[in-house]
């Protein structure tokens, strides 16, 4: 009964348009690269309700939200930050809790913070999810020789009085974290450096990011802020590129301004359209950054790491601003998903990426209220699209319509397509025009299919979203607006609609 109630709602809202627009695809039977699933990773800093009351209530991790992310098939999780990580000293949080040093989060909201999530903790998070460490390491206020000690605590499994320190605290075999950045925004609140002065700390600290054995080390520099490709040519220029695995860039969608960002839910299609429009200058960033790394990385063996991205809004009212707890909208979900197709897209060099943030927090998967969770329209975008994890990518070429808003237009569909390892191909789309359905005509070429099945994500409006009261508001349902013409595949898409098909013969 809880299936047959949205999708006759789903139904209800396709048989109120009528199709007004088409676009025209192209999927070519030329594989690309593998699309990495790390890309569909996840972040997890100290920062509001994040940590504590999020994946941490008082003294155990909350299972609840262990299990709804192992569904999704989280692959790697980064921590402790974000700005919070160049003030954060690993020593103070690992331990007996009753004896860890409390702190003060002066980055996020002065408040106290106990530390009893910590190393220790963080770590058994991600052996519960199945997923893989990504530590954000202190270059900020820390030294060198902490991120080493800190190194040699989680990844030696000899003797050494770290590692003898590390059995003390309950944990005998090395962690073997393999994924360290070295900073954070170190042109900003990671040291407000010089994009010279942070590659010459980079090389210093790098030097002494040892790989011990079982665990080869995949260092991650500190990136760009959004367009200043000034920092990416100087920093790929001057670090040492055989000991990078990565390189970082931070880019967050915004409808506003920096001071007046736009509300969560309460908005109208001026705001709709300015945060589509801001989502898809992502495609134009990846490919610049790019471009400056091919110069000096022409074999893309450094990967472009988009390790915080998202739809960053205003705090909802009556919540303390400095937690950025915000609301998750229909119009949130498909910008998850028009970036995950921009990821897609370019998996020659993405090989990582990490949404911002995963419980409580900006754009998040996750909402607590005390004992009570629910999951996003954002959520159900990463479980639609955990298909994608570790498929080929395929070669596409979309002619869209436009979405036209006042003066202002972008196209209106957006996609990716892949093929998996049993053959099944998958395609994503998605209409950004929240007025007029599109129907999207696919020549597969020498694809072959027999059958298509697939899920929707729409609701009646685009700033629909799940509340605690009506959790299941907007998910996904089953599609029937796919068919097979000929050797054609044929696509009624709603509008403001994710749909992802699967592809068998």
């Amino acid at each position: 009964m809880n299936f047959v109630k949205p999708l006759f709602c789903f139904f209800l809202i396709f048989s109120s348009f009528r199709v007004l627009a088409q676009s025209t695809l192209t999927i070519r039977d030329t594989s690309g690269p593998a699309i990495s699933r790390n890309i569909y990773g996840h972040f997890s800093e100290d920062l509001g309700r994040c940590i504590y009351d999020g994946f941490w209530t008082g003294d155990h991790i909350r299972m609840d939200v262990v299990e709804a992310l192992r569904k999704i098939r989280v692959p790697v999780l980064r921590w402790p930050g974000g700005c919070f990580a160049d003030q954060y000293h690993w020593r103070d949080a690992i331990g007996p809790r009753q004896q860890r040093k409390v702190t003060v989060n002066t980055t996020w909201g002065m408040v106290s913070d106990d530390n009893s999530f910590g190393t220790h903790e963080f770590l058994q998070l991600c052996e519960l999810l199945g997923c893989q460490p990504y530590i954000a390491g202190n270059v900020g206020t820390g030294t060198p020789e902490e991120m080493e000690n800190w190194l040699e605590y989680l990844n030696f499994g000899g003797k050494s009085t770290l590692a003898d320190l590390r059995r003390q605290n309950g944990h005998d075999l090395p962690w073997n974290v393999s994924f360290w950045g070295v900073g954070n925004e170190s042109w900003g609140c990671g040291g407000s450096m010089s994009p010279d002065f942070y590659a010459g700390q980079y090389n210093r600290y790098s030097e002494f990011c040892k790989n011990y054995p079982g665990s080869p080390l995949k260092l991650i520099a500190s990136g760009a802020n959004g367009d200043d490709y000034d920092w990416t040519e100087t920093v790929m220029k001057n670090i040492d590129k055989g000991r990078t695995w990565g390189l970082s860039m931070h880019y967050y969608t915004i409808a506003g301004s920096w001071q007046h960002k736009g509300a969560a839910t309460a908005f109208g299609e001026d705001d709709y359209f300015k945060a589509l429009s801001a989502c898809l200058r992502m495609d134009e960033i990846v490919r610049k950054h790019s471009a400056i790394m091919d110069k000096y990385d022409p074999r893309k063996r450094v990967a472009l790491v988009v390790d915080e991205w998202g739809i960053w809004t205003d705090a909802e009212p009556g919540t303390n601003p400095a937690f950025l707890y915000q609301q998750n909208s229909l119009r949130d979900a498909l910008i998850a998903a028009t970036t995950l197709n921009i990821f897609n897209n370019h998996a020659d060099r993405i090989r990582m990426a990490n949404l911002a943030q995963t419980v409580n927090v900006l754009q998040a998967l996750v909402l607590t209220n005390k004992d009570k969770m629910l999951l996003t329209p954002t959520y159900y975008t990463f479980d639609l699209y955990k298909v994608f994890q570790d498929a080929r990518s395929l070669a596409i070429q979309v002619q869209s319509p436009d979405y036209t808003y006042g003066s202002g237009k972008i196209p209106a569909v957006n996609v990716s397509a892949a093929r998996d390892s049993s053959g099944t191909v998958h395609v994503a789309l998605v209409n950004l025009d929240p007025l007029k359905a599109i129907k999207v005509r696919t020549g597969m070429g020498s694809i072959p299919f027999r059958t298509v099945q697939g899920q929707v994500l729409t609701s009646a409006k685009f700033n629909d979203y799940n509340s605690f009261e009506q959790p299941d508001r907007v998910k996904p349902v089953a599609f029937s607006g796919a068919k097979k013409e000929g050797s054609d595949l044929v696509v009624d898409l709603p509008p403001s609609s994710v749909v992802v098909l699967d592809l068998k013969n």
